[in-house]
């Protein structure tokens, strides 16, 4: 498991610093200051620990490094890159399967990887995949984001950005639409069942929880939805009668902060969901989850609303937040989210 020490002090957004031709940052195993990120792969050896950046060595410590190594990897199933972080006595104990889904910053990013060795942690065997195909959000920041600066695509939502930085989020989101996203996701599941097969019949299927970019997954894998849907072929408002619909594909879900959802992704959601959302969020505005939390009560479907007000958007991803009030509703939302959770 990794030590929360190293976590980035600035908070997670949907973009990932660019690296540039600094040598330093062009090393995949390591990236100085708050931005770092760790690659990991493979069984532990000495080769490894000279691989990674000494600063995180001396936090984690040698012994809890090792466990870090051994317990979580870098690795592919079903021809995906994705990152897994096994409970410490998995498979001699029983493990659930939990699916998280990250918001831009992708597989590589130290947060994304300590938030799922943290659910590891609680005995969910934790699959995080590579939504993205080796192509994170772009960062038009050179400095690390504070507590109190907006995220990339906030800023582009707003205007803040010039046209060529905002020329390359809108190049970015158009080539990770749910036509590319959903049929990687389908063959990560597809092979979970059969490598994580038991972990599966222990949980009774399969959790889910997204953040930001990956909430919008995550309640389409909730949902019933046409089979050219499901495969990202179509507008999910789209269908016919008549037509035969498949899913839902996990069996419960939790979602924080989204972005890019609409409506009728909540709408056709089928299991137990939970929203958490920012107040005043306008990457997950009150207008999308509120008409979404009337669908799933009129649909009956088992689901609650949780509103943080005073959190940026992003704020539920694990971070070494300065801002003491911020730090502590991270972990209340985590508290809430991982009960969600547990008690299905």
């Amino acid at each position: 498991m990794a030590d929360e020490e190293v976590a980035t002090k600035a908070p997670e957004s949907d973009a990932q610093e660019d690296a540039g031709k600094n040598p330093t940052t062009e090393d995949p195993v390591a990236r100085a200051g708050p931005t770092m990120g760790v690659m990991l792969t493979g069984p532990f050896r000495k080769s490894n620990v000279a691989n990674i950046s000494r600063n995180i060595a001396q936090a984690i410590g040698l012994l809890q490094l090792e466990r870090f190594l051994l317990a979580s990897e870098l690795t592919k199933l079903g021809d995906v890159d994705v990152y897994i972080a096994k409970p410490a006595d998995y498979p001699h104990g029983p493990a659930k399967l939990l699916l998280l889904l990250t918001g831009g910053t992708g597989l590589k990013s130290i947060n994304n990887q300590l938030q799922a060795d943290k659910y590891a942690s609680e005995g969910f065997l934790t699959v995080m995949p590579d939504q993205f195909e080796g192509d994170p959000a772009p960062n038009a920041v050179s400095e690390p984001l504070t507590e109190h600066e907006p995220s990339f695509l906030d800023r582009v939502k707003h205007g803040i950005f010039d046209g060529t930085k905002s020329f390359m989020i809108d190049m970015w989101l158009a080539r990770h639409t749910p036509a590319k996203v959903l049929p990687l996701l389908h063959k990560v599941v597809s092979a979970a069942k059969e490598e994580f097969a038991d972990a599966i019949a222990n949980g009774g299927g399969i959790y889910g929880v997204g953040y930001c970019f990956g909430a919008k997954y995550i309640l389409l894998l909730a949902g019933e939805h046409p089979d050219s849907v499901i495969w990202g072929q179509e507008n999910p408002g789209a269908e016919e009668e008549g037509m035969v619909k498949k899913g839902p594909f996990i069996k419960v879900g939790v979602v924080a902060h989204g972005t890019g959802v609409t409506p009728t992704d909540i709408t056709n959601v089928k299991v137990p969901m939970s929203l958490i959302c920012v107040q005043d969020d306008p990457m997950f505005p009150e207008e999308i989850w509120k008409a979404g939390e009337e669908a799933l009560a009129k649909n009956g479907v088992e689901h609650e609303v949780k509103v943080y007000p005073g959190v940026p958007h992003g704020f539920a991803v694990l971070g070494d937040y300065e801002d003491a009030k911020i730090k502590e509703t991270q972990q209340q939302a985590f508290g809430e989210m991982l009960g969600w959770l547990q008690a299905h």
